[in-house]
């Protein structure tokens, strides 16, 4: 990891009302910042996902212009089979960036290689080493949001780990953690920083991965709760008449004991789980789809979601790990009232403005349902310390977290 710079002080003063203008000096121009499109492109909400185009979106505000790097389109019949992406990864030079300007000129520019981000995968099994992209013109800084194994020559790379899950908790996930301790051990090499969406998957990555805690930055999340005309509730809801979980189907997300201690409950409220089905969670669909007071939906669009939690009697939220937990935030900043496990990140997240229960006892989670369920001067506090808590991660200030995380690169 390369060394860090007096920057970080920066980092400890976001609250500091002139810190905007210190970042200025910097420069006039904006500091360009190239994400790639891997996550940006994501159709399904995911957690990860929505930080990459919040992230996109912030960067104005944080004194940045957006560049963009992703896969070029044209033939990529060798690439298309296990055998052809092998022979193609066997290279082991540099992947050309070609420039290609999109017919807006608002717009960001968007450079492109064939294939890019599956061949690193396998570039890496074959080398144990990241994919180097070169640029004609590389940005200053480029911002993976997701510890992809590639760097661009030239540029500051800075890469967020949303968690370290496959290291703390590998039996909640199928990523090997062999392997993915070996691309993050990879990527401190080159990482001008690494960046964390909370203290916990700070600490964690500074522990585990034996960093300097100079080089592992915080920056938090930013939750964009926009006021809209909220569509239609699905068929059958009604609005403050259903809980609400939403995020991936996985087993970290602790939904089998959820759905079993909301029917002990004796709630006469459905519990509805929105999310995407993940490969692989087949036993779990199952399960939850057999289940009476269990309404499962699949994806659906933001304006449908926000809708959703806005009107909810609240959001259950028992997941066994997690790095930020984003439903977390964005039912606070809707004023949906949370129940969340006491894990450290998400107590980190939530703090005192939400219902706090050990995930690993279906009885805690039983009774905190039943408290929401007939207390409605509980779920009147926890609406407004919810909105209370949400304005720390509001973009304005998210935006100026990141305008001194690319200064302490930068300066770095």
């Amino acid at each position: 990891m390369n060394p860090g710079g007096p920057g970080i002080e920066r980092l400890r003063q976001l609250y500091d009302p002139n810190y905007v203008r210190r970042v200025d000096t910097l420069g006039d121009a904006p500091v360009q910042v190239c994400l790639e499109t891997r996550m940006l492109g994501a159709s399904a909400g995911t957690g990860v996902a929505t930080y990459a185009r919040t992230l996109a979106a912030c960067l104005p505000a944080a004194g940045a212009s957006l560049l963009l790097l992703g896969d070029r389109d044209g033939d990529q019949a060798p690439r298309s089979t296990r055998f052809g992406r092998w022979l193609a990864a066997a290279r082991p030079g540099a992947r050309i960036a070609a420039a290609q300007h999109p017919g807006d000129e608002e717009m960001p520019v968007q450079w492109a290689a064939c294939d890019l981000f599956r061949e690193a995968h396998v570039f890496f099994n074959l080398h144990r080493r990241l994919l180097p992209v070169e640029f004609t013109r590389p940005p200053q800084v480029m911002h993976w949001t997701y510890p992809l194994p590639l760097y661009v020559r030239g540029a500051r790379n800075l890469y967020t780990l949303h968690d370290l899950i496959p290291l703390t908790h590998p039996e909640l996930t199928s990523i090997s953690p062999v392997r993915h301790t070996a691309v993050l051990g990879e990527i401190a090499r080159h990482a001008h920083r690494l960046v964390t969406v909370s203290e916990a998957v700070r600490r964690q990555a500074i522990e585990r991965l034996a960093l300097d805690e100079e080089g592992v930055v915080n920056t938090w999340q930013a939750v964009d709760a926009p006021l809209q005309v909220d569509p239609p509730l699905p068929a059958g809801l009604r609005s403050g008449r259903y809980f609400l979980f939403c995020g991936r189907v996985e087993a970290r997300k602790n939904l089998d004991r959820l759905a079993a201690a909301h029917a002990a409950s004796g709630t006469a409220l459905p519990l509805v789980i929105v999310g995407p089905e993940v490969p692989g969670e087949a036993r779990l669909e199952a399960h939850l789809r057999a289940c009476p007071a269990v309404i499962r939906l699949p994806w659906v669009p933001r304006p449908e979601l926000l809708g959703m939690l806005r009107r909810a009697r609240a959001l259950l939220f028992p997941s066994l790990a997690e790095g930020f937990g984003l439903p977390i935030v964005e039912a606070m900043a809707l004023g949906c009232p949370v129940l969340v496990s006491d894990i450290e990140t998400a107590v980190e997240v939530a703090g005192d403005a939400a219902l706090l229960v050990d995930p690993h006892a279906a009885e805690e989670i039983e009774a905190g349902i039943r408290r929401l369920d007939g207390d409605d001067i509980l779920c009147a506090r926890l609406r407004a310390d919810g909105f209370a808590r949400s304005r720390m991660f509001t973009p304005e200030l998210y935006a100026r977290r990141l305008g001194a995380l690319y200064a302490d690169a930068l300066a770095a």
